[in-house]
C-alpha cells in the first residue's frame, strides 16, 4: 500500500492556517499557494538519487553532485493544479510539465477527461502529480491511470489537503503511489468538498467565484 505522508513542518501549517481563511485575498491564496507548494516539494523531492560529477571552484576540481536520469516531470491536473505548479517549479525550474484537464460530471461526480500532454520519455521520468484537493479522489486516480496508460512507472502524488474518503478511492485504485498532503481534514460534505477545507481552490485561484 502506497504511504500517506502529511508534511507537518511549522511553516508549512501556518501558511495552511492562513491559506484556509474566509478573507484571505485571492492575491494572498495565490502566494500562500505558491509558498506552501515550494516547501511541500522539497519534502517529497528529498530521495532524489544523485551522482557525482567532476566540476572546477574558482579555487580547484572536486567531485560535486547532480541529481541523476532524466529531468523531472510535474503534472498538473487542471485547472487547480497550477497552484501548486507554479511554486514547485521554483524549486526545480528545470522540470518539464505535463497536464491532465479533467472535469468532474455534475451527476454522477465521476471525471471526465478533455486534455492530455506529457513531455517525451515519460517511461524514465519521475512524475510529480499536483493537485490542491484530493476530495472525492477519483480525479487524482483517473490522472495517475492516465499516467501509467501512457507509461510512467515512477509517479507520486502531492495536494494541500485531503480527505479520508479521497486517500482510500486514490489508495484502491493505485496502491503503489505514495500521497504527500499538508494535512489530512475530517470528511467530505455532500456536495464533495473537504471539511473544513478551503472552499474550492480553482475558484479562490482565479478568483472566480
Amino acid at each position: 500500500m502506497g504511504t500517506v505522508t502529511v508534511i507537518d513542518h511549522p511553516l508549512v501549517q501556518h501558511k495552511l492556517s492562513l491559506l484556509r481563511r474566509r478573507e484571505t485575498t485571492t492575491g494572498e491564496f495565490r502566494q500562500l499557494c505558491r509558498e506552501i507548494s515550494l516547501l511541500l516539494g522539497y519534502e517529497v523531492l528529498r530521495d532524489l538519487p544523485l551522482e557525482p560529477i567532476e566540476i572546477e571552484t574558482p579555487l580547484e576540481k572536486m567531485t560535486a553532485y547532480q541529481v541523476q536520469g532524466k529531468k523531472l516531470c510535474f503534472v498538473s491536473v487542471l485547472r487547480a493544479g497550477a497552484g501548486i505548479l507554479d511554486g514547485i517549479l521554483d524549486l526545480v525550474p528545470s522540470a518539464r510539465i505535463g497536464h491532465v484537464g479533467l472535469y468532474r460530471d455534475p451527476v454522477t461526480k465521476e471525471p471526465v477527461e478533455y486534455y492530455f500532454k506529457v513531455p517525451d520519455g515519460i517511461e524514465s521520468r519521475l512524475c510529480i502529480v499536483v493537485d490542491p484537493m484530493l476530495a472525492t479522489g477519483h480525479s487524482a486516480a483517473a490522472a495517475v491511470t492516465r499516467l501509467k496508460k501512457a507509461g510512467a512507472t515512477q509517479i507520486k502524488f502531492v495536494c494541500l489537503l485531503a480527505a479520508p474518503e479521497g486517500i482510500a478511492a486514490f489508495q484502491s485504485a493505485h496502491p503503489d503511489i505514495p500521497i504527500f498532503t499538508a494535512a489530512i481534514d475530517r470528511q467530505l460534505d455532500d456536495h464533495a468538498y473537504i471539511r473544513p477545507g478551503l472552499g474550492d481552490a480553482g475558484d479562490r485561484l482565479f478568483g472566480t467565484k
